[in-house]
């Protein structure tokens, strides 16, 4: 651990997450691509499943959930998605903390998963062990967890938040005159303190795809095309946040899309996202936000390997084999459901 003298505050020190390269899958001839959609959609409607991507996976797979009856959505709404839903199987392309939440949400339902090995830096980086132990030594604070953690770490929580909601529900504890604890993403946590100074302290987390996003290698774009809005997802980095005209969650980026008046946009977030983006606004030009730069790793290239594993491929063979199934205890399930139903109550009171 290590101290931040400023506010007199000990650190953890997070585990280093190992980045998986990006992976390759077989190409597909269009008659194959065909085949395998094809078979998809029948062992979709064979064993009563419903397919549910999120806006980061292959747009393949996000168009197939689409036309199987499925959903396309940030992480919140896909497990939403799931409580209405009659399917009695749900398979979740996207990373495992989306699984595991839609299996939190609905217990009873059986739920799949193209790869279990499909992960996140931000849960990888939260390991439960250590997280409780920060909590418990700061156990007069509210603890507020982003949706990109592990069951066990939205077990321990007060809030689960999702990047949508963060900022009403901070400010309502704010004004409550409550101190937070807040956990996993550094820059999503500073953002909504910024604008709610609110009494926070935060885990040293951060997403490796918006991490690397660079701010002056984003200014030299923005004067190549000084028309163009720039849109950019709370996670990354402060001084990428100051340059954009829009900051939000996935849902949010692509609603500017659609309604902004500008025929250009500048995207920092995830290029999976494109694919939607490019349905609502067909006729629009989409151009990724840079990821090079002095000090750029360019781990991500706006993409994120864990998304990338899922695919096509390994999503009939799980539907074949029934491999790949999201297990949370109910006793687990429990406690966690209690801090994502409160975000959802009051996600609901605010929209009244």
């Amino acid at each position: 651990m290590i101290t931040d003298s400023k506010r007199k505050l000990i650190i953890p020190t997070i585990p280093q997450v190992i980045v998986p390269p990006h992976p390759e899958w077989p190409p597909l001839s269009p008659q194959e691509l065909k085949a395998l959609k094809e078979k998809v959609k029948m062992l979709l409607k064979q064993q009563n499943a419903v397919l549910v991507a999120h806006y980061y996976t292959d747009g393949t797979l996000q168009d197939l959930a689409e036309e199987t009856g499925g959903c396309v959505a940030d992480s919140l709404e896909m497990a939403r998605f799931g409580t209405t839903h009659p399917a009695h199987t749900l398979v979740v392309a996207g990373v495992r903390f989306m699984g595991e939440t839609s299996k939190i949400l609905n217990n009873e339902k059986r739920v799949l998963m193209p790869d279990l090995g499909a992960t996140c830096s931000l849960d990888e980086g939260c390991p439960y062990e250590l997280f409780a132990s920060f909590c418990d030594q700061h156990a007069d604070h509210i603890v507020v967890v982003y949706a990109n953690t592990s069951a066990k770490v939205k077990a321990r929580s007060d809030w689960v938040v999702t990047s949508g909601i963060a900022l009403p529900i901070i400010r309502h504890l704010s004004d409550q005159g409550k101190k937070i604890l807040w956990a996993p993403d550094k820059h999503l946590g500073h953002y909504v303190q910024k604008l709610t100074g609110a009494d926070m302290i935060f885990w040293p987390g951060s997403c490796v795809v918006h991490e690397e996003f660079r701010a002056v290698a984003l200014e030299r774009l923005r004067k190549i095309h000084p028309d163009a809005a720039i849109l950019v997802h709370p996670e990354s980095p402060e001084a990428v946040i100051a340059q954009a005209d829009v900051v939000g969650s996935t849902t949010a980026l692509i609603n500017a899309v659609a309604t902004l008046p500008n025929m250009e946009f500048i995207v920092a977030t995830d290029k999976g996202i494109f694919n939607k983006m490019r349905q609502v606004a067909p006729g629009k030009i989409l151009l990724e936000a840079p990821t090079v730069g002095e000090g750029a790793t360019c781990q991500s290239c706006a993409n994120c390997p864990w998304m990338g594993m899922n695919s096509l491929h390994n999503l009939a063979k799980v539907l074949e084999t029934g491999e790949n199934e999201i297990l949370v205890s109910a006793e687990l399930a429990d406690k966690a459901r209690i801090p994502i139903l409160r975000m959802l109550d009051f996600a609901a009171n605010l929209k009244k």
